[in-house]
């Protein structure tokens, strides 16, 4: 029987309608594609450019085209019998009909130089059955009446996108196309005099650091409120349009239209921003503000200003306008006002799956995302107030001697692993929808300074030190550590502690279940792989201060520590991390007066470090420093 989307029996009535027809195909284009492609080098360059192996209707055809394209990007011969020698390599000559049927192609193209329509023949009719199959998805998705109704309209809309994109074949590529298009991309770097990559901040010394926004990458930019980082965002969205002609698009759940633009237009006429806002400006002000609305009105900013955003409202809204007028750059004011979704286990989790949905965003549509962030006020606690990578942390640290669960069944301490420089370790994860482990690869480990540490122990006998906003995953979902109360109960694992063996009144009685028959305080959840049991806090004690580390894991953004499932940041998913800093916010007779530091605290791809901007604080207005 039919499976629907979620895996469940489909009545198979409800799809007579479309599979009981023929699906859209040319055979006759196919072959008259394929046959071109075997008589001329630059049939093949054309195909190329517009079909994929899996467009072909005809198994047979796919392969056929799959070895000509193979032996074009390697630069070889394109006629019958290297072609034959290609199919035979991958056991496929025999499939296709043999040398016979190539021949055949080949004698009985009609016209060579039509090799580029019968390409685009082959590609529209593709596009039809994509599309058929993605309407017979949609169908199917919504006779199975899904609890969150919105989450499959944006599943629908997705599906959709991905056709008009061209990309629902294209998310598995051999490795061959991949470096062939690096190394067109080097070449064009290569040949290029800046050294911009990217699309240009408008920040001179910041373009220096980023090489410009990449598409496809998350950018976090953190600051506590005062610090200006909205109008930072502003100023980054004006400049990519200006420079660019691309659409910017910029989401607002704090600030209406009517106070973005009078910001923009206080800073583009650089006219003080309290005048503008009083209507109190001066005479010579008018020339400046008609001057500053005629720039920004060529620019292609779009400003969204619904307060109750979530991911799916953001990414449906992105697409609709790429797919209307491209798409050059996604801005979101700011994350810790975003909603997530419904029935989350805490605030903290919907923040991190805000985060990670931005990250499939920008993935998604190919563009940078910047999401400004607000920070914990914390830091202030400190002598030297610039932020650090661990003020954007959800989770916090963990003591050096915490011994980390690695996937193949051993055990090692977080601060060997950072003494020994490592990044890239094999470790257990965890998988919050199975409440089971799995292997993830870390991608950063680090020390994140020295701070105040409390011992959490357990009614099993399990202990663990860590800062007071790590996170724990406990029957009430992820909370922090000072969330946490004496009874409530935190998931370990066995197989993720050296001290599971020796959790006490625990009988195997079957395979899926472990019984504790005195307290029945410890209940299990399993799978045919591992085991995680809810262990009762025991005592929330001080410890003192240390030096404490973390561990970014992709995907899961978790680990196991002591046998405890813990979650790590939500820096995690950005590709740049930048945080705004003014010396005069907490110092206002400082020398450094009118000067912002943009720290660029994490970059995946490049090197971190500090540059400086002018604050205009009349504008609210970054500005390079070499142009005051």
């Amino acid at each position: 029987m039919a499976k629907d989307l979620n895996g469940r029996d489909v009545d198979p009535s409800r799809l007579e309608g479309i599979l009981g027809r023929v699906a859209p195909h040319s055979i006759e284009a196919e072959e008259s594609l394929l046959g071109a492609m075997m008589l001329s080098r630059e049939a093949v360059a054309e195909a190329v450019e517009l079909v994929r192996e899996g467009d072909f209707f005809k198994p047979s055809h796919g392969h056929i085209f799959r070895a000509l394209a193979t032996l074009h990007a390697d630069g070889g011969p394109n006629d019958v019998v290297t072609v034959a020698e290609e199919l035979r390599r991958y056991g496929q000559l025999e499939l296709v009909g043999g040398i016979e049927t190539l021949v055949a192609l080949q004698a009985s193209t009609p016209a060579i130089g039509a090799a580029s329509h019968y390409a685009q023949l082959v590609e529209e009719y593709s596009l039809l059955r994509k599309l058929i199959k993605a309407a017979t998805d949609i169908a199917e998705l919504a006779y199975a009446l899904p609890e969150d109704v919105a989450a499959a309209v944006d599943l629908a809309e997705a599906k959709i996108f991905e056709v008009a994109e061209h990309r629902s074949a294209e998310t598995m590529l051999p490795i061959r196309e991949v470096l062939m298009q690096t190394l067109d991309d080097l070449e064009a770097l290569y040949g290029r005099e800046e050294g911009v990559t990217g699309i240009p901040t408008g920040f001179i010394d910041l373009d220096e650091i980023l090489s410009g926004l990449h598409p496809s990458n998350l950018l976090i930019v953190g600051a506590r409120p005062g610090m200006g980082k909205t109008s930072f965002a502003l100023g980054l969205g004006v400049n990519v349009a200006k420079k660019t002609s691309l659409p910017v698009l910029l989401f607002s759940l704090e600030m209406s239209h009517l106070e973005l633009t009078q910001r923009l237009v206080a800073a583009e006429a650089r006219v003080d921003s309290t005048r503008l806002r009083s209507g109190r400006l001066l005479d010579r002000d008018w020339e400046k503000i008609h001057a500053a609305i005629s720039r920004l009105a060529e620019a292609k900013i779009y400003i969204d200003d619904d307060p109750n955003l979530t991911v799916m409202d953001i990414r449906a809204r992105a697409r609709r306008l790429k797919a209307r007028e491209g798409l050059g750059l996604v801005i979101v004011d700011y994350l810790q006002l975003m909603s997530g979704r419904r029935n989350v286990e805490s605030r903290q989790v919907e923040v991190s799956e805000i985060s990670r949905g931005l990250k499939i965003l920008a993935r998604e549509l190919n563009v940078p995302v910047v999401a400004l962030s607000q920070l914990s006020r914390n830091l202030e606690a400190r002598a030297d107030k610039r932020p650090q990578l661990a003020d954007l942390r959800e989770s916090g640290c963990i003591a050096g001697e915490s011994l980390v669960a690695l996937s193949d069944g051993s055990f090692v301490s977080v601060g060997s692993l950072w003494l020994q420089a490592r990044q890239d370790v094999e470790l257990c994860s965890f998988d919050e929808d199975s409440k089971t482990l799995r292997n993830s690869v870390s991608s950063s480990i680090f020390m994140t300074g020295i701070k105040q540490t409390f011992t959490l122990t357990t009614k099993a006998g399990l202990a663990i030190r860590t800062t007071g906003n790590h996170r724990f995953f406990s029957e009430l979902g992820w909370r922090r550590l000072d969330e946490l109360e004496v009874g409530e109960k935190v998931f370990t694992s066995s197989r993720a502690s050296k001290f599971g063996a020796n959790l006490r009144n625990h009988d195997l009685v079957s395979r899926n279940c472990y019984v504790d028959e005195d307290s029945r305080d410890l209940v299990l959840l399993r799978d045919d792989k591992d085991v995680m049991v809810l262990d009762e806090i025991l005592e929330i004690a001080y410890f003192g201060y240390e030096p404490v580390f973390d561990i970014s894991v992709p995907m899961t953004n978790s680990f196991f520590a002591n046998g405890f499932a813990i979650h790590n940041s939500l820096e995690q998913d950005a590709d740049v991390v930048m945080f705004i800093y003014r010396d005069e916010i907490y110092a206002p007779e400082t020398p450094e007066k009118g000067t912002a530091e943009i720290i660029v605290a994490k970059h995946r791809s490049g090197p971190t470090g500090t540059v400086y901007l002018a604050f205009l604080n009349n504008y609210t207005l970054f500005a390079n420093m070499a142009s005051m």
